[in-house]
């Protein structure tokens, strides 16, 4: 356990070290406390923190630097978020589509880092679905969402169906299915599949298989704003190893999904940190997410991507209310 001068002295180097992202000495120290020590006594306490693993020593310089670690306590413990006048626009209640966009922009231009929003998690129903004859055998399935959302994907048959059969199989998959969702359609035609006519039965289980494909892929959609900014940030335009391992992560987006798919089972606004887990791939960055609602259910989740030597306060103030403007945004669309 630290005592509360270690404490003090730990809030004080990563407050500073944040601020101007040079190793902190033990004069600087001393300033920034504010706490009436001898260098000597503050280099003790150093050494102290660097054996708990709270900070570290770079090979260039005297001064230290926290480690995953001691940003961890940093936040768990230490961080104190003033709630102050700062309220950004409000999102416009339109289609979700926008309104995420528009959200990862707002995050991205607030943060001056990586805005990141993940799509609105769905239930797999559908509102309408019709058939396009785009060549022999070859069909455009046209399925609609309840939000109005629209998604296209081309089957290929063994049988060349007319365009009355088409026609036939919209109208009924339309009337009997409408508002459930697809695997609930597949189970119901397995067991009424006798019912049907074999030919106008396998279009529909085609349909309903691209339809469950459609829909999955839609939900695994991430939003990804202000990349760029990180090219301004001097944790990685000085090593441009560290600036292509970013931009290789938000290029496969399949690692930020696996994170904010995680963030979105935790209350409130968490905090990520480089290094200290195999949840971010590497040790230069953090992530601040924070779940939104529709309608009271949480559906997604947002956040805001930056180097480990981040303003944390801001950021969870910046997350903190772009979720709740999503919520609304979404929660009010009519």
């Amino acid at each position: 356990m630290l005592d509360d001068r270690a404490k003090l002295l730990l809030k004080a180097l990563v407050e500073r070290y944040i601020a101007d992202g040079q190793p902190v000495g033990s004069r600087t120290l001393s300033r920034a406390s504010g706490l009436d020590l001898s260098p000597a006594t503050i280099r003790n306490v150093m050494a102290d923190l660097e054996e708990l693993g709270l900070i570290a020593s770079p090979h260039t310089s005297a001064g230290r630097i926290p480690t995953a670690r001691g940003y961890r306590l940093f936040v768990d413990t230490m961080l104190t978020v003033q709630r102050d006048s700062f309220m950004p626009a409000q999102l416009a209640p339109e289609q979700p589509q926008k309104v995420i966009a528009n959200a990862a922009q707002l995050l991205s231009n607030l943060s001056q880092f990586v805005g990141v929003v993940m799509a609105p998690r769905r239930t797999s129903v559908f509102r309408h679905i019709e058939f396009l004859k785009l060549s022999e055998r070859r069909f455009l399935v046209i399925i609609v969402s309840p939000e109005g959302d629209v998604q296209n994907r081309v089957i290929f048959t063994e049988v060349d169906y007319s365009a009355s059969q088409l026609i036939e199989t919209s109208n009924f998959l339309n009337a009997h299915y409408a508002g459930l969702a697809m695997e609930q359609v597949r189970e119901r035609l397995k067991s009424e599949v006798d019912a049907l006519r074999g030919e106008i039965a396998s279009l529909m289980q085609a349909a309903v298989n691209v339809g469950s494909e459609a829909m999955s892929a839609a939900q695994d959609e991430v939003v990804i704003s202000g990349e760029r900014n990180l090219l301004a940030v001097s944790d990685f335009s000085s090593d441009m190893g560290n600036l292509r391992r970013a931009f290789d992560l938000f290029e496969q987006k399949t690692q930020i999904l696996r994170l904010l798919d995680i963030s979105s089972q935790a209350e409130g606004v968490r905090i990520y940190i480089g290094g200290e887990s195999h949840v971010v791939p590497f040790e230069e960055l953090s992530i601040v997410s924070s779940p939104y609602e529709v309608d009271g259910k949480v559906v997604g989740t947002l956040g805001v991507i930056g180097p480990t030597r981040m303003p944390y306060d801001r950021m969870i103030q910046i997350v903190d209310i772009t979720s709740k403007l999503v919520s609304n945004a979404l929660s009010h669309r009519k």
